[in-house]
């Protein structure tokens, strides 16, 4: 049987490009002093981990140029070299081509030559300016002390089914000995009962004990092990300090047999209990996720069907239905919340990605910038976190470029020379809120309305500040009087608030003169299924986002101020509001006499009153998108199948506040 090794590539890119980010954050902590003796190691043993890795599947390029910053990361780690500002910058460039080495191998594309040379000329100028490293000073250096190197005692165990994951006991035997002096034995499970019907030459059936005299600590060692230790029982233990007699080249078999012979426990034991495999995680395919959570939606709908279906039976009668019904209700709530959990990833897998950003874009514009991250455990969806990287980006380069001031600026307004970009995410009211915040020199709302005026945005000054500080959401806006390689082309802010609300969500910006802008970005936690408000239109039924509900009331008329057109006002306490009825907005009929319903709603800083029939009732619904037909359609957003079999649509707020804006505005 043949075994493809590509379906394991996958993994394999997945785990080096979190390696790569290992070594990204340790480089940032080296640069900043906030390392620890640990930051070292790990960089290391994620470079050695990707060599390795790089090797075993075939990746041969990849291998040899991760030797090479491997070699670099030793020497640094065994205080032969110093993170001084000319290595770190070696390292960062050896990550991005190490990065992009990989990124071509992910897409079938060709390796990216010329940027891997570059890196690797570079490495090896470093390696050879090295007194260290070089071959005269290596010959002339002193041997390692014998109290340096420790003989490490290593029991490697394997599942029958290591080779058809697709890994080699060869290379871990090749990695082992690049550390050190290797030594060992081969134990073959002789006294092992396996029926001819089941035995299969693609299972592994063998089993070494092995000694490496080494100056590596059990966590480097370990970490060759790194790929297959979820198949493998593996035991590492410190022995004495020199390394046991050579066995005879001339008889490795006896040798072997030997061991077997004269350790019939350790066989048995071996046989008898088969390696304990950890069970801690799993890596899912989205796609099989996405099927699971589609197939809880539908338990969902269906869930609600019931529930319609027995609403009209006597709940005396039929007593222990409702009660089943009930039971059946928690307990799908539970499985949902249970698989969208699967779905949901810290925001800081995201986050991560930031810092080296800022580092180099401050470097290039000539500012001192400290990031400072918060809420890095707040939980996302997976799909969020893939669709909100490059707004998040955006607005951290926005502020970089146009918010916070270079030292010279910053020295003369009398701030302290570092300016400060904190980037958080909190919980609040049943969605995810991510804010970045500078201490810069906040918005220009001169500058903004000249340009705006200029362009022909808009023709006469807004009433209020925030209505300013919205026009740089306009589409080809920017303030920016030359264009960059950074930004000035007026693409990047009004592609922001797109995406943001494709999500569902909605931006708001604030802003201090002289003291620095604050963006906030609300997202919901899913978009698979949300809680909403039903009500009812005519014949129609519509849902509204719990999340943008803030009250509703039957409007009494002296609530409903008479004003000439199509324009209408409802006086909720001390404030009017505009109202929007639904019927009209939808062109729907409606029989309706009494005089409705009053729901307030608030989207990006904007409240609206919807006038509705009535309330039906609150419920969780699962999201469905629309066609490409329906979905310009203002002010709808999604739509969801109800317990009745009906297709109810799904209201988009943000979009429903900006409309009345607009006719307020007209």
């Amino acid at each position: 049987m043949s075994i493809d090794i590509r379906q394991f590539h996958a993994g394999f890119f997945e785990e080096s490009l979190e390696g790569l980010s290992v070594m990204e954050a340790g480089l940032l902590d080296l640069e900043s002093g906030q390392a620890t003796e640990e930051t070292l190691h790990a960089i290391f043993r994620a470079a050695h981990s990707i060599k390795g890795g790089a090797g075993s599947f075939g990746f041969s390029r990849i291998s040899q140029a991760t030797h090479h910053l491997e070699t670099l990361l030793d020497e640094m780690r065994a205080g032969h070299r110093s993170a001084d500002a000319g290595v770190l910058k070696v390292l960062y460039q050896s990550v991005d081509g190490v990065r992009a080495m990989i990124s071509a191998a992910q897409a079938e594309q060709p390796c990216p030559e010329a940027q891997v040379q570059a890196f690797e000329a570079a490495l090896k100028a470093v390696l050879g300016a090295a007194p260290a490293s070089g071959s005269a000073a290596q010959a002339d250096a002193p041997a390692p002390a014998p109290s340096s190197r420790a003989a490490w005692s290593i029991h490697c165990a394997p599942a029958p089914g290591l080779l058809a994951t697709g890994n080699e006991p060869l290379l871990l035997m090749q990695a082992l000995a690049e550390l050190g002096e290797l030594t060992g034995t081969l134990i073959e499970p002789q006294g092992e009962d396996v029926a001819i019907e089941t035995l299969s030459v693609d299972d592994c059936r063998l089993a070494w004990d092995l000694t490496l005299v080494t100056d590596a600590d059990e966590a480097t060692i370990r970490d060759v092990f790194s790929w297959v230790d979820d198949c493998c029982a593996l035991t590492v233990t410190q022995g004495a300090a020199t390394a046991p007699p050579k066995p005879e080249a001339t008889a490795p078999v006896a040798v072997a047999a030997t061991a077997v012979a004269e350790q019939p426990a350790r066989l048995e034991a071996t046989v008898a209990a088969p390696p304990q495999l950890p069970t801690a995680s799993i890596r899912v395919g989205v796609d099989k996720v996405d099927a699971l959570i589609d197939l809880v939606g539908e338990l969902v709908i269906t869930q609600a069907m019931l529930h319609q279906a027995v609403s009209g039976l006597d709940p005396v009668q039929f007593e222990r239905l409702h009660s089943t019904l009930e039971q059946l209700e928690r307990n799908t709530r539970s499985l949902q919340s249970s698989v969208l959990a699967v779905r949901m990833l810290p925001v800081g897998t995201v986050f991560s990605r930031f810092p080296r950003v800022v580092r180099d874009l401050a470097d290039k514009l000539g500012k001192r910038v400290k990031l400072v991250l918060e809420g890095e455990a707040t939980e996302l969806d997976k799909g969020m976190i893939e669709r909100i990287t490059d707004p998040l980006m955006h607005l951290l380069r926005n502020a970089l470029d146009h918010g916070l001031e270079t030292i010279e600026e910053r020295r003369a307004v009398g701030k302290p020379e570092e300016c400060r970009l904190k980037l958080s995410a909190r919980h609040a009211s049943g969605s995810i809120v991510l804010e970045i915040e500078d201490d810069g020199r906040g918005l220009n709302r001169e500058k903004i309305l000249a340009k705006a005026i200029e362009r022909g945005v808009i023709s006469e000054r807004p009433a209020t500040d925030a209505d300013i500080d919205n026009l740089i959401f306009e589409p080809g806006f920017s303030t920016a009087d030359a264009v960059t390689d950074v930004s000035g082309r007026g693409v990047g802010m009004d592609v922001v608030r797109k995406n943001v609300l494709a999500l569902g969500g909605r931006i708001e910006l604030f802003s201090n003169p002289g003291k620095g802008t604050r963006v906030a970005v609300r997202l919901p936690l899913t978009l698979a299924i949300l809680d909403g408000m039903s009500v009812a239109v005519g014949d129609e039924v519509f849902i509204v986002p719990i999340a943008s509900v803030m009250e509703s009331f039957q409007p009494q008329p002296g609530q409903m101020p008479p004003l000439g057109g199509q324009q209408r006002l409802v006086k909720v306490r001390d404030t009017y509001l505009p109202l929007m009825r639904l019927a009209d907005h939808f062109g729907l009929p409606t029989a309706y006499e009494g005089p409705g319903i009053a729901v307030v709603v608030e989207a990006d800083g904007r409240r609206l009153a919807l006038m509705v029939d009535a309330l039906v009732g609150q419920q969780q619904v699962v999201i469905k998108s629309l066609e490409q037909n329906y979905r310009s359609v203002p002010g709808v957003a999604g739509a969801t199948i109800l317990g009745d079999g009906r297709v109810a649509l799904i209201l988009d707020v943000s979009r429903l506040t900006a409309v009345s804006a607009l006719a307020i505005a007209a």
